[in-house]
């Protein structure tokens, strides 16, 4: 039974793996990282894990039993009782409601963990499967998202009220 668990430094070398092996998946329906993202990787991850830390940030690692990675989710800009929400699935596991059945256990940590009250998430026009997401799990239309908000696509912000 895959685990969700908070990001640490032993998960680098999944992560990584994650990454490359489903950053063709992931391009067709969100911006790519750019290869800067996988030439730095390891600063990147270590300034995460110090994000993390300091509280800024919180991140998350869908695990399978072998150990490897079938998804991030992220909680960025934690501020006020709000934080936006980011996730990614692997393609091996893509349209089986894991995206959904996740977000869904991270409300749980969101609040009893970060006491957080309302997440906020933007999703391309093109990115069908997201949308569908976060539908499932309670998110709402809250207005546009711009191509700065979305690396170069323009979308929708979509919010959740965490107390209901």
């Amino acid at each position: 039974m895959p685990e969700l668990k908070r990001l640490h430094a032993d998960h680098a070398p999944a992560v990584l793996a994650f990454e490359l092996a489903n950053r063709t998946y992931f391009a067709a329906s969100i911006s790519d990282r750019g290869d800067d993202f996988f030439d730095q990787f390891t600063d990147r991850y270590n300034a995460s894990l110090a994000e993390q830390e300091a509280g800024i940030c919180a991140f998350y690692v869908l695990v399978a039993e072998d150990g490897s990675v079938l998804g991030r989710f992220n909680l960025y800009d934690l501020e006020d009782g709000t934080a936006r929400l980011g996730y990614r699935v692997a393609e091996r596991v893509a349209g089986r409601g894991v995206a959904t059945a996740t977000v869904r256990e991270l409300f749980r940590m969101a609040t009893a963990t970060h006491d957080l009250r309302t997440l906020r998430a933007a999703t391309s026009h093109d990115n069908a499967a997201s949308q569908k997401v976060l539908a499932k799990a309670g998110f709402v239309p809250v207005g546009p998202a711009t191509p700065a908000d979305l690396g170069g696509k323009s979308g929708t912000w979509y919010q959740r009220d965490l107390r209901s």
